[in-house]
């Protein structure tokens, strides 16, 4: 018999539940269920949390916030109605829900469901091999992001640089300071353009490690990457991009990754010109 409860916040317990369903699922499809949102959000309280049992075990799990959400069922408990039962607890709520890795199975599941693809998600991929070079515009230094005196001056120019931006955009101090605590950040790896004039903020590339996993190897991400339009200085994006692959090369790594909307097509252009290809797709589902 299926159980669904609706909590605004989870226990330990339930929280480490959640992950070890969506390690199953990233093991059966190939493609973790959840993004990083998804994972730092199991323990918070702005989202709706939706975990459907079975018998008293753990078979799904679905999160609802403000723009969307996510949805996993256990692999041994899938085409059994779990996946309906969670959307059906949402109610109304249910608008939006990412799919990650385009695959047929949730396809067809939106479908059934009533809902249609309303915008990708691409992650794209290049060696570290080989890297452009592309120097800093004149005016601009470059420095590590240092946590406590850097956070506002960020914030401020993130939501400028992200001002139609769906969730980037958004970010409050909560959200950094959230990111600025996992174990992997590295203040050297967040690179802020400047005017050495006054020490302004012009543009920033944050870049990330992924660590080892079984066979997989250590990978850099473009974790995010914005110039402030009121400041722009011609050739900066392209120069930060550049700054931070090769700052992740320095690290030893062989290859980085990216995430970047399909229609943003400025953005991929750039990225396709700094020799990125597309690796994998998300896609959000809306009814």
């Amino acid at each position: 018999m299926i159980e669904v409860r609706s909590l605004d916040r989870l226990s330990p317990a339930e929280a480490a539940d959640v992950l070890t369903l969506a390690a199953a699922a990233a093991e059966a499809d190939g493609v973790r269920p959840l993004s990083e949102d998804g994972v730092l959000g199991l323990r918070g309280t702005d989202r709706t949390h939706l975990l459907a049992y079975d018998d008293g075990s753990l078979a799904g799990y679905a999160y609802l916030d403000d723009l969307s959400g996510e949805l996993v069922v256990h692999p041994k408990h899938r085409r059994r109605g779990h996946g309906t039962a969670l959307l059906a607890a949402a109610g109304q709520r249910a608008r939006r829900f990412w799919a990650h890795g385009d695959e047929e199975g949730a396809r067809a599941f939106a479908a059934k469901s009533g809902f249609t693809r309303s915008r990708v998600l691409w992650q794209m991929r290049r060696g570290l091999a080989g890297l452009p070079a592309i120097p800093l515009p004149d005016g601009v230094d470059l420095r590590a992001f240092v946590p406590g005196a850097d956070d506002e001056a960020w914030l401020a120019v993130n939501a400028r640089a992200f001002a139609h931006h769906p969730e980037q955009g958004r970010w409050t101090a909560d959200d950094l300071r959230l990111r600025l605590a996992e174990p992997w950040f590295d203040p050297s790896g967040f690179l802020l353009a400047v005017d050495p004039a006054d020490d302004r903020l012009l543009g920033f590339h944050w870049t990330k490690v992924h660590p080892a996993e079984g066979e997989e190897p250590a990978i850099g991400e473009v974790y995010v990457l914005g110039v402030d339009p009121g400041g722009h200085r011609r050739g900066l994006g392209a120069a930060l991009s550049v700054a931070g692959l090769r700052h992740l090369a320095g690290l030893g790594l062989s290859h980085a990754l990216l995430y970047v909307d399909e229609s943003n097509t400025a953005a991929v252009a750039l990225y396709r010109r700094l020799g990125f290809e597309v690796y994998s797709t998300d896609v959000m589902y809306s009814r």
